[in-house]
């Protein structure tokens, strides 16, 4: 059997208890397997190995990805923060911005993205999607104008093409293998930020590959010593010959008296001019501790994360956790927060809401710290020299309702100012020593 009709009856066109090709009737229409699937296709290399191939040697995919704790860690930790803030639809009214609530697209964003998820799992979904394969693609339902739900596509089943005109088009492949080209105005979708051909982003996957690849050559070494390896620590040697009643009685003296954790610096009594030798090789020596932790620090570079949240423990945690949720926003996810609000006003808004309408992530979720810096914070924002917050909106940070009189910045001599005022400690002695 030729290596062609294996291939046909790998992707279910030919089958070994049919009859020869050669003997069946001419098909009454075209075979679709030769007009979607391209021989000289890389897709069709990257379907039959499923995964990319290092200098492991290794073909690595997502499921083995993700068994890597360090990685998992990371993935989890982008794709749920960014799953976990909250994106709102906002407008800008003349000089002012508010909530726009009553869009179809705020609820959308912010609620109910379809009829089978949230929109946190909507998010996270894409967003992993985005890191593992580069790119996220979803299916925009519109209803008397405006995107009424976002459906997402399945991973690797979407295409982008640019014509020679640059019309943008998508080459997407259903899952019963019927293939349909999507208008650029019917997907939703965002890359990486690094593309090599301004359509495709980079996956993570593939340029993590060689790393990915030898933690778990690693991961299958120390596997192997662990299962199969020679564990003890020495070896017992005479030039005399030991009955096999001798030998027995050598065993229980040794599991009975130098055995567990309590014969950790106890001697030997050796007899029958017995010798011990301590083998030269083992676990330590093999360096796999260390090979490993070096993985896990090339796979934390390429996801961004900071180290501490990696719970790398030999790291130090800085001066708070506020520190480290700024660390995360600058450096890891203030990229991705660019991407989905630049996305959603591309791709999510007509041409005449571009002009008052935008998309805003809250990432001041990750930035509160303790109750005591956020104490100092607010009270700052309430203070009588330059006040920016009203009592309201800082009652709104820790879902309380509003009060009465709590709209509006506060002026000197109103009671917020007054409280403020005689918080601090210096104004306190200085009242009292001109008293």
């Amino acid at each position: 059997m030729s290596i062609f009709v294996r291939l046909l009856e790998a992707i279910g066109i030919a089958s070994a208890s049919a009859p020869p090709i050669a003997s069946r009737p001419a098909p009454v229409g075209p075979i679709m397997a030769y007009n979607a699937l391209d021989l000289s296709d890389p897709g069709l290399l990257e379907m039959m190995r499923d995964g990319r191939i290092g200098v492991s040697g290794l073909s690595v995919n997502e499921r083995q990805a993700l068994r890597n704790s360090t990685f998992f860690r990371a993935m989890n930790l982008i794709a749920g923060s960014i799953g976990k803030l909250p994106i709102h639809l906002m407008r800008r009214n003349g000089k002012l911005t508010e909530k726009a609530s009553e869009h179809p697209l705020f609820n959308v964003l912010h609620r109910k993205p379809n009829d089978y998820q949230t929109a946190s799992r909507f998010k996270s979904y894409m967003q992993l999607a985005a890191l593992l394969d580069g790119s996220a693609y979803a299916l925009k339902i519109k209803s008397r104008g405006a995107v009424r739900q976002l459906i997402p596509l399945a991973r690797r089943s979407v295409k982008p093409q640019l014509s020679d005109d640059f019309v943008l088009t998508f080459r997407y492949t259903r899952p019963n293998g019927t293939v349909v080209t999507l208008q650029a105005d019917d997907v939703f979708h965002f890359s990486t930020p690094l593309s090599l051909d301004g359509l495709n982003g980079v996956s993570l996957l593939d340029v993590a590959a060689d790393t990915l690849g030898l933690t778990i050559k690693a991961q299958q070494a120390a596997a192997r010593l662990l299962t199969k390896g020679t564990m003890a620590r020495g070896a017992l040697q005479t030039e005399a010959t030991l009955g096999e009643e001798a030998i027995a009685h050598l065993k229980q003296s040794l599991a009975e008296g130098y055995a567990g954790a309590n014969a950790e610096h106890d001697w030997l009594i050796l007899e029958e001019g017995l010798k011990a030798n301590a083998f030269g090789y083992n676990a330590k020596d093999s360096q796999l501790i260390e090979l490993m932790k070096r993985e896990a620090e090339e796979v934390s570079r390429f996801t961004g994360a900071p180290r501490p949240l990696l719970m790398f423990d030999e790291t130090s945690w800085g001066s708070g956790v506020r520190e480290l949720g700024l660390f995360l926003v600058t450096y890891c996810l203030m990229d991705w927060f660019v991407i989905w609000e630049e996305a959603i006003w591309m791709w999510l808004l007509t041409p005449e809401e571009q002009k008052t309408f935008y998309a805003k992530f809250n990432e001041g979720a990750l930035l509160r710290g303790s109750l005591k810096d956020q104490a100092d914070f607010f009270k700052a924002a309430l203070g009588p020299n330059g006040a920016w917050l009203e009592p309201n909106e800082v009652r709104e940070s820790f879902d309380r309702n509003p009060i009465e009189g709590g709209e509006g910045l506060p002026r000197s001599g109103t009671t917020a100012a007054a409280i403020a005022q005689a918080d601090k400690p210096d104004d306190k002695e200085g009242s009292e020593n001109g008293a």
